[in-house]
């Protein structure tokens, strides 16, 4: 890439960060080529798509999530590896402006995206609490993800969205009815 080009794409991805941390994934394009004073038509040629520019914003954070994935499926316990990489997503995805409904689109526009690299780091936690008896054996990371992402877009708005996604996740963990108990013999008396 030539060096002004190589400037441009950092510029247009710096400008299109905040752009999307202030208005979410729906971020104007032409808004965007404006203050990076560049033309719509560069703005197109390095990002193709909305997606793609959304995929070029998030790309850190992303390969930081899968990197941690991939720490975690050394640990012992699968079932606390698994729900530590899904709080970890949860928090990211309701605390980053927009990249809950980034890995939203890429999952029903069926474009290779940040949520299919996600799924290929968090299938082998799944895979692994599936076999220790911890997750039910016909949950998949897609469900898992889809889970997430529903609650990170629920909380986005929220004053502490990192820590209302993590409780309502919780909640679906362990899920929120209790089962009342028999009286026993000392409640009776």
């Amino acid at each position: 890439m030539r060096a002004d080009a190589r400037r441009n794409y950092e510029l247009l991805l710096a400008v299109a960060a905040e752009a999307v941390a202030e208005h979410g994934a729906d971020a104007s394009l032409e808004q965007i080529a404006r203050t990076a004073g560049v033309g719509s038509g560069t703005v197109r040629r390095h990002f193709p798509t909305r997606h793609a520019l959304l995929e070029a914003v998030f790309r850190e954070r992303i390969d930081a999530l899968c990197a941690r994935a991939g720490e975690l499926v050394g640990e012992p316990d699968p079932r606390a590896a698994l729900v530590e990489f899904l709080i970890e997503i949860t928090r990211a995805a309701a605390t980053i402006r927009g990249l809950a409904e980034a890995l939203n689109r890429g999952r029903t526009e069926s474009v290779y995206c940040a949520s299919d690299q996600l799924a290929e780091a968090g299938e082998p936690l799944v895979r692994r609490a599936a076999e220790a008896g911890v997750l039910a054996p016909d949950i998949t990371f897609a469900d898992l993800s889809t889970l997430v992402t529903g609650i990170a877009l629920a909380t986005e708005n929220d004053p502490d969205p990192g820590t209302t996604a993590t409780r309502l996740l919780s909640l679906a963990m362990t899920g929120f009815t209790v089962t009342p108990q028999a009286p026993t013999s000392e409640t009776r008396a």
